[in-house]
């Protein structure tokens, strides 16, 4: 889809963006709470899906809830609810300071691809410049256009009665290349330019480290488990694969007297591969209770879901270093 064929789409579609900023020590608190929040937001009418996105890696602890109704009507419904009311203030304490909010009326009703890192941008336009402001906006997006994992662009006008930002959401194919438009000298100058027609503006990314390996139930509107049990998991399937690998791909490989750096390229091939395919489903099945965030709801399975891995990670490396003393 190009930058430009995604504008004015899907009209009716209405999109809430909230980033809040989770207290040191409250975030699995702060979990169990945006799991109710989200089950209660199913109970409205024109409830579409829900998403919910941790912070990157070496970022604050802000969190990202994104919530997608069918008609802007039924979004605030949503958004000035008795229910959602009650729920914020059951979460009082729970955040740094009052969570960030966008409205987004019209564009995708569909979450991001998980490979695709979003960033979502408000500005505060001068009254008077908004015209100037968009054709800002135009030359903006002509030099995204330009730079390298740029995968498309939408713009949402302020929605009367609801919000008076102004909201660009775009998207990159890596955080890597996200940031690196975010830094650039281009956008910078650019910028520059910019505060001439907006008084601020707020940036928040949206992704997840390996969330192309914990798919549940996203058409639901479920969401990936934190980045930590992301990251327990794949360890608990790339150790033995890569071992498994060394000790028969590679064995090959070596006695073919194949080049090292081709040797290596081809059994990262053959791990990612068969942890996309094979082993990561399986974990996933395997660890439902514990990784599914809607599940994982006690402490009591929190505790066993890492004691049933760390158990794992034993039993692998003493069955391999079993065979590998008998090799070697």
């Amino acid at each position: 889809m190009s930058a430009r064929a995604s504008r004015g789409s899907a009209a009716d579609n209405a999109t809430v963006v909230t980033s809040q900023k989770v207290r040191e020590g409250r975030t699995e608190e702060y979990q169990r709470w945006q799991d109710r929040t989200n089950e209660a937001a199913r109970e409205f009418e024109g409830f579409v899906g829900a998403e919910v996105y941790p912070p990157g890696a070496g970022e604050e602890n802000e969190w990202v809830a994104v919530f997608r109704f069918s008609g802007m009507d039924r979004l605030t419904a949503w958004l000035d609810s008795d229910r959602r009311r009650e729920l914020l203030d059951e979460a009082h304490g729970l955040f740094e300071g009052p969570p960030a909010q966008e409205v987004l009326q019209g564009g995708s009703s569909a979450p991001p691809t998980p490979e695709v890192v979003t960033a979502v941008i408000s500005h505060e336009v001068r009254p008077g410049r908004e015209q100037d402001f968009l054709a800002w906006q135009e030359r903006t997006l002509k030099a995204q256009e330009k730079a390298p994992g740029f995968m498309g662009s939408e713009l949402f006008k302020p929605v009367e009665g609801v919000q008076d930002h102004w909201v660009v959401v775009f998207r990159f194919d890596s955080r890597e290349h996200l940031d690196d438009w975010l830094t650039s000298d281009v956008r910078r100058t650019l910028l520059e330019e910019g505060q001439k027609y907006f008084t601020s503006y707020d940036v928040r990314k949206i992704a997840t480290s390996f969330s192309g390996w914990f798919q549940f139930d996203h058409d639901k509107g479920g969401e990936a488990p934190p980045n930590w049990k992301q990251a327990m998991s794949v360890v608990l399937a790339l150790y033995p694969t890569v071992m498994v690998l060394n000790l028969t791909v590679g064995y090959g490989l070596e006695k073919l007297t194949i080049r090292e750096y081709i040797g290596l390229f081809l059994s990262n091939v053959l791990s990612v591969s068969a942890l996309t395919w094979l082993l990561m489903p399986l974990v996933n099945r395997a660890l439902a209770f514990w990784l599914v965030p809607s599940r994982a709801t006690s402490r009591r399975v929190q505790v066993l879901g890492v004691v049933v891995v760390v158990l794992c990670y034993l039993v692998s490396i003493g069955v391999f270093g079993l065979i590998t003393h008998q090799i070697w």
